[in-house]
């Protein structure tokens, strides 16, 4: 028999033990405090080689959520990438061999467009190396570089040194130079705003925006930290921008994640569309364009979406905007596909300034659950709260003190509904974050953190009424355990192409 249920991902709940800076065991969490004492809990590896991800890598809610999905670890984009580096296949890609040698023969320029950081939640600046070595041995003597600069999957204030590091690899390999620079929030927005998307496209394209004479000016001058690095224009001794984008060039995306460069690569081809530009990326994209990818993607398959489907099992997906691809897109394998046994219920509200609004819109979340758990048809409700993540996000440590603790109410709420209607809930993070948010500065003193982490992620199993459940979850868990947890608690085996266990 089938005991309907809700999947609750607390987006960026992370454990560790109680400090100064970290956010979760400051908070005043009464709610999950309970529910921690009362019903089975267990600690699950969220990073690193256990989700696919190279050795020692933090997590990531794109991986998180696939690997929630999918019931097994996938080989991640940054580890494919990162494969064929060690063994030549970038060297010898055919394809991409012969762009760049139309670029050397009819001396046209190769622009690598790319985050500058080692945070490897959505790039590594350590993949240009490779990228400019390939170049070089084409003969490509053009390179310009469209730095994005981080200050979220790395320290805030760290973009000048990324750069310089952009600079000194470019100066050891012998080609490439610094064109323009813009922080992420312009280059990787994801709220939807394609003005954003439009200004870093314009300078990246025709040299639009502020001027800067250096790659250090241009980072340093920001008053909004490195997020928010105004698209600006490096430019040479005439006074003009070095490096715009002209016929006949080719652009290289040099993400190897594709969610938050999509908007830029989709806004930048369409403006220069007419310039006959080639495009490549060096992972597979999720574009309106077709964008050729260097290196393929692993298969994500055969996971929780296809055996709901395969059971008729009804299911709604709710989050804010911000996190609603992860419990469609994500926890679906990377599928786009809409199944007619899904319901989808992205919650959209006013802008968030997180830090004044560390609440953000969870309560239309809370509702939005509680109204489909209330529904006997539906299996199972996958829900995203994205508060402690996304706030974490900012480094503020009080503002994600404040956010968790929203989150604990709207956990009261949801949980109580589902109670109500006779489902038992599973609430699990998808990658540490809060739970620690400094990190030591150049001095060794903590500066703020909102970055992701190594650290395990707490998962809580509250039965449904009258439903039996073991005392204690199974030791040594993962992410990957979670699909297959979920079907035994509706009654169902797990799928054939997953290789996780169930926790109960």
């Amino acid at each position: 028999m089938s005991t309907p249920g809700v999947l609750l991902v607390l987006d960026g709940w992370g454990q560790a033990p109680p400090a100064e800076d970290n956010a979760i065991t400051r908070a005043k969490t009464p709610a999950l405090d309970a529910l921690a004492a009362k019903h089975p809990i267990g600690y699950l590896d969220a990073s690193g080689t256990a989700v696919g991800l190279p050795a020692g890598t933090v997590g990531n809610s794109e991986i998180g959520h696939m690997v929630i999905g999918a019931g097994r670890p996938l080989d991640y984009d940054s580890l494919l990438v990162q494969r064929a580096i060690a063994n030549g296949d970038l060297r010898r890609h055919t394809e991409f061999g012969d762009v760049l040698a139309r670029l050397a023969r009819t001396d046209r320029a190769l622009h690598v467009i790319g985050l500058v950081s080692d945070g490897q939640i959505h790039a590594d600046v350590g993949h240009l190396r490779e990228l400019l070595t390939v170049a070089a041995g084409r003969s490509v003597s053009r390179v310009w570089i469209h730095a994005i600069t981080d200050g979220r999957d790395v320290g805030d204030g760290t973009a000048v040194a990324y750069l310089r590091q952009v600079e000194a690899i470019a100066a050891e390999v012998g080609v490439g130079a610094v064109a323009t620079v813009m922080g992420r929030g312009y280059a990787m927005d994801k709220s939807g705003d394609l003005e954003l998307s439009m200004r870093a496209a314009l300078a990246i394209a025709d040299g639009v925006g502020e001027r800067a004479t250096s790659a250090d000016a241009a980072a340093a001058g920001s008053a909004k930290g490195d997020v928010w690095v105004t698209p600006t224009a490096l430019t040479g001794s005439d006074g003009l921008p070095v490096g715009p984008i002209a016929d006949g060039d080719a652009v290289l995306f040099a993400n190897f994640r594709s969610d938050r460069i999509q908007q830029l690569a989709d806004t930048l081809l369409e403006h220069v569309a007419p310039r006959q530009v080639t495009a490549w990326s060096l992972a597979q994209y999720d574009t309106r364009t077709t964008i050729p990818a260097l290196v393929g993607r692993a298969d994500a398959s055969g996971g929780l979406a296809d055996e709901l489907e395969r059971h008729g099992l009804r299911s709604v997906r709710v989050a804010e905007q911000e996190k609603f691809e992860h419990v469609t897109y994500y926890v679906n394998g990377r599928d786009a596909r809409k199944r007619a046994v899904e319901e989808h219920v992205p919650v959209r509200g006013e802008s968030a300034d997180y830090v004044a609004r560390p609440q953000m819109n969870i309560d239309r979340v809370a509702d939005a659950v509680a109204e489909a758990s209330a529904r006997p048809e539906v299996a199972l409700v996958v829900a995203n709260l994205a508060n402690i993540d996304v706030v974490g996000h900012t480094g503020d440590l009080a503002a994600t003190i404040h956010a968790t603790e929203y989150t604990d109410l709207a956990v009261e709420r949801i949980c109580a509904a589902a109670e109500a209607a006779g489902r038992w809930v599973v609430l699990v993070g998808d990658h540490g974050n809060a739970e620690c948010m400094t990190r030591p500065g150049a001095g060794g003193e903590p500066k703020p953190y909102g970055g992701h982490t190594t650290n395990p992620v707490p998962v809580i199993v509250v039965p449904a009424p009258g439903m039996n459940l073991p005392e204690t979850l199974a030791a040594d868990g993962t992410l990957a355990d979670i699909a297959p947890t979920v079907l035994a608690l509706l009654g169902r085996p797990a799928g054939s192409a997953m290789t996780g266990r169930t926790l109960l």
